[in-house]
């Protein structure tokens, strides 16, 4: 398949910072998409001349002309010059709002030769990301320009690879929490100028009100700006729409700390109760083993910390929690916000009839109701070849369907016994903790299980 569709970078310098050669693919569309603000800057559109009937392919001749030329040879009329149709003018279209709607403007015009002008790379949070979910790579190309993060970092002297990466544009500012990392370095795409006062507030609530923020505004223009401060104390009123945002994280003493290694502590979630502990779950994730892109159920997910650690582990990694109890899922919800995944999928409702039609996870934790055999059967069935299935039990009941369905299936049995130092009188104690026995096992492709 030819591409049709040409993603072409494009700075605050417009067309005249494109190549020559990025300009005439520009110059010969039929159609050019950008931002109201991009089109703007466009020199008019020049309908493209009547070309000369001799230059024209035969293709391009009306079957008319065909007929009015063997007509003369035949002796019946004059030879009249066949009339070349005007090509189309070239169309400018700007984005309408919303993702779904740009999406369905460009298929709209699937197979009509297209530029989209988006801005700096489209395969840094940009469309070009965007189309790889829905177009075949043969359709499109891409031209990337310098982006707003290269930019940025040029200015500030920072190394890129050693930098967070990420975009607001659209998205939470509670999305930067895993980032907020004592020493780390922040680079993030901006919505407009509202996301810098809902970022400072953030920061200075997680105790990182020390750090030093940047605001670049319209890079590579000629109205560029830089400016700079501490995170308490930053003046943002003449802040304007178009920006990148940086942050050099410094911790304040007793700021919390909430690091992406999984095991967070219970306090960090919002909870009934009815919580993964700190130790057990740290073990629990380190079964499932999160990975980039992966998907995890969370079945009777509680507080939501085993769906939320999974998504802190690995970068694009998704989870459902599946949740029946109304104040549990609230809770969900807000856990997921303040750590710094407001994505999380939550489904309320009794498991499995929850499940729905949905793609296979690659991975299965279940964390309550564990004796109950149509719901494993159910995870089971749905769990993908190759996926990993933890399960926790506590109860004397779940304890022996864990060892019934691992005599079935296989994998690993562990019991795991923590305790915390309490005292007892004057006498400092060791208070154990209720036991959890963990079952763990690897589907394989025809629905037996692995040794681990």
């Amino acid at each position: 398949m030819t591409a049709w569709l040409t993603l072409i970078g494009i700075g605050e310098d417009g067309l005249a910072g494109l190549p020559a050669a990025h300009r005439r693919l520009v110059d010969d569309a039929s159609v050019v998409i950008g931002a109201a603000r991009v089109l703007a800057a466009l020199p008019p559109a020049v309908a493209p001349a009547r070309p000369r009937a001799a230059d024209v392919p035969g293709d391009f001749i009306a079957q008319q002309s065909f007929d009015a030329i063997a007509r003369a040879l035949a002796g019946e009329t004059a030879v009249v010059r066949a009339e070349v149709p005007l090509p189309e003018p070239q169309r400018r279209m700007a984005w309408e709002p919303g993702l779904e709607r740009m999406i369905a403007q460009l298929m709209d015009l699937r197979d009509t030769p297209t530029v989209v002008l988006a801005s700096g790379d489209p395969m840094w949070f940009g469309m070009g990301a965007t189309l790889t979910r829905t177009l075949l790579p043969s359709e499109f190309a891409v031209l990337p320009a310098p982006s707003a993060f290269q930019h940025a970092a040029a200015r500030l002297h920072w190394p890129l690879q050693s930098i967070d990466c990420l975009s607001l544009h659209g998205r939470p500012v509670e999305m930067l929490h895993p980032a907020l990392q004592p020493n780390n370095r922040i680079l993030a795409l901006t919505s407009d100028r509202t996301t810098i006062d809902l970022v400072l507030e953030l920061l200075v609530d997680r105790g990182y009100g020390q750090s030093q923020v940047t605001v670049l505004e319209n890079l590579g223009g000629s109205d560029e700006r830089i400016t700079e401060g501490l995170a308490l104390g930053f003046e943002s009123g003449a802040v304007g729409d178009l920006y990148v945002l940086a942050i050099d994280c410094v911790a304040e003493f007793g700021a919390r700390l909430r690091p992406t290694v999984p095991g967070l502590p219970d306090d960090a979630f919002v909870t009934d109760g009815q919580l993964t502990k700190r130790e057990v779950r740290a073990m629990t994730l380190a079964r499932l083993a999160p990975f980039p892109g992966a998907v995890l159920w969370d079945v009777g997910a509680g507080s939501g910390s085993i769906g939320i650690e999974w998504m802190r582990s690995a970068r694009g990694a998704h989870a459902i929690a599946f949740e029946r109890e109304g104040e549990r899922l609230q809770n969900i919800a807000v856990n997921a916000a303040a750590l710094g995944v407001p994505h999380l999928e939550i489904v309320p409702g009794s498991a499995p009839e929850s499940f729905g039609k949905r793609a296979p996870p690659d991975a299965i934790f279940i964390g309550g109701d564990v004796a109950n055999d149509l719901l494993f059967d159910a995870c089971w069935t749905a769990l993908k070849p190759g996926g990993q299935l933890v399960a926790n039990a506590v109860t004397v009941d779940g304890e022996r369907a864990l060892y019934d369905w691992q005599e079935q299936l296989g994998g690993d049995i562990t019991r795991i016994e923590t305790s915390m130092l309490d005292r007892v009188g004057g006498r400092r104690v060791l208070r154990p903790r209720m036991a959890v026995t963990q079952w763990s096992v690897v589907k394989l492709p025809h629905g037996e299980a692995a040794e681990q």
